[in-house]
């Protein structure tokens, strides 16, 4: 039935900084920036006069990333968002060629890393091909958890 994950959509409260966060600092291309409302839009997001400004990103080889801050209604913000243990979609992870330099670009962006790579353990987890996985946590601008992993 399912074909592949077509998109990933984050609210945000600041499209500027995440949209410039996920273009220059992750390096995903930014595609397109549009605004969406209308009755369409009102009857998918249950909401009644939606308006939101979306920037699309695409991910070479994978889904698209879409960021989305809805003028109206304006949006909440959650409690415990970016704590690996709440509840729901809780991080997004972005595979890489080689960690330790994806991480020290990180860190030349600013970007704290909440923790050193780490590799999981082949006694916990098993990868086709004994292939390794090493990775890191860190956090967008506004507190979403992202992962950086790299399999080798």
């Amino acid at each position: 039935m399912l074909k592949t994950i077509d998109h990933i959509n984050i609210v945000v409260l600041d499209l500027e900084r995440m949209a410039s966060f996920y273009s220059k600092v992750l390096g995903i291309p930014l595609t397109q920036r549009l605004t969406i409302s209308g009755e369409w839009l009102d009857r998918v997001v249950g909401l009644s006069g939606a308006v939101g400004e979306v920037v699309f990103l695409q991910i070479p080889g994978g889904p698209r990333l879409e960021l989305i801050r809805y003028v109206s209604p304006p949006g909440q913000d959650p409690a415990g968002l970016g704590v690996a243990n709440t509840r729901g979609m809780r991080h997004l992870a972005f595979a890489v060629e080689d960690i330790d330099l994806a991480v020290k670009r990180l860190r030349e962006a600013g970007v704290v890393p909440l923790n050193d790579v780490q590799t999981v353990p082949p006694q916990q987890v098993h990868y086709a091909g004994g292939v390794r996985k090493r990775l890191a946590y860190f956090r967008d601008p506004e507190s979403n958890l992202l992962e950086l992993c790299e399999y080798r």
